[in-house]
């Protein structure tokens, strides 16, 4: 088992054609985490990582990725799991994340690895899948186990405004099987309402045949999902499960998000990743090099050691993109 994760840098002076491209096996666990630390202790941590002797890993294998370009200032990034994929502390997540890279584009990546590929001028196609399967998620019932957890891996999908199914998050997004995705539901177990904090949604209008979808990871192909509903419109509305509310009338309403609160809850998970729960080193801080401590390794968990300096530079850089993100909540920045 592993999560692997991609790391594009662009040099500084812009040359796309001398980008670097390094790779971590379990490097997507607590990726976004990482990011919050900012670019100055980001770049060098990214870099610090192994090369990708093999190239990119393609969309079904990679599970998080990131692009730095420091010419142009821009990031790329996506997860597949984490705070950014959480619909409770989704928003505060981008938001530390623009205040750590205050100045700098920030984008997400809905189409995985292809997206940063394409940045840099190189074939998306080549990291698909090249069998093209859809890998459709199954039906859930209601009381399913999984339906009980806080953030649910699972998908809504509603159908005009009387019908709602749930689906499991764990293959392709629903809006790639097409068309035959209604033959599917006609007979899935009906829920009423959905009332969780889903990882992604679809909604269908059979009548003025018309589909909008939503994800907070990513799905290969995002922007060419049209194609699979020939005689359809099809609205991506990347993170906006709001969109899905309005259209289903009362079929779909989430939990109310309490901005501040998620706000001190991923500044919180960050500073925890980034004080220990890391690393292959059983007890916390290890294999000190120096008399003074410095080269110490921080880690106690499976991601890779870092070494134990960087982490005040990561608080700091954490803790004032909170401060910065709270005053732009309360309208006083």
């Amino acid at each position: 088992m592993a999560d692997w994760a991609t790391f594009a840098v662009v040099p500084e002076d812009g040359d796309h054609e001398r980008y670097e491209l390094y790779e971590s096996r379990f490097g997507a666990v607590g990726l976004d985490l990482d990011l919050l630390a900012g670019p100055d202790v980001v770049l060098p941590f990214l870099r610090a990582h192994d090369p990708a002797r093999h190239g990119w890993r393609d969309d079904v294998h990679c599970e998080g990725a990131v692009l730095v370009d420091p010419h142009r200032r821009v990031l790329l990034a996506f997860v597949q799991d984490g705070p950014t994929t959480c619909m409770r502390h989704r928003a505060a997540a981008l938001d530390l994340l623009r205040h750590a890279w205050p100045g700098w584009q920030v984008r997400w990546t809905y189409d995985g690895p292809a997206e940063p590929r394409a940045y840099l001028g190189l074939d998306p196609g080549a990291v698909r899948d090249p069998r093209g399967e859809v890998h459709a998620g199954a039906m859930l019932a209601p009381g399913d186990e999984e339906l009980a957890e806080d953030d649910p891996l699972a998908t809504v999908v509603t159908v005009g405004t009387d019908r709602c199914h749930l689906l499991a998050a764990t293959g392709d997004h629903p809006v790639a099987e097409g068309p035959a995705l209604l033959e599917r539901l006609d007979s899935a177990p009906e829920h009423g309402r959905c009332e969780l904090a889903v990882l992604s949604g679809l909604h269908v209008d059979p009548l003025r045949r018309r589909v909008g979808w939503w994800l907070l990871g990513a799905q290969a192909g995002a922007y060419e999902m049209a194609a699979r509903w020939p005689g359809w419109t099809v609205e991506f509305w990347q993170d906006r499960w709001q969109e899905q509310t309005r259209a289903a009338g009362d079929l779909f309403a989430p939990p109310r998000v309490d901005r501040l609160q998620a706000l001190v809850d991923v500044r919180d998970e960050a500073r925890e990743h980034w004080t220990g729960r890391r690393g292959a080193a059983p007890r916390g801080l290890a294999r000190p090099v120096a008399a003074d401590g410095s080269g110490a390794l921080l880690g106690t968990g499976f991601l890779p050691d870092v070494p134990a300096d960087v982490a005040p530079a990561a608080l700091l850089a954490v803790d004032s993109a909170w401060r910065r993100a709270v005053r732009a909540a309360k309208g006083t920045a």
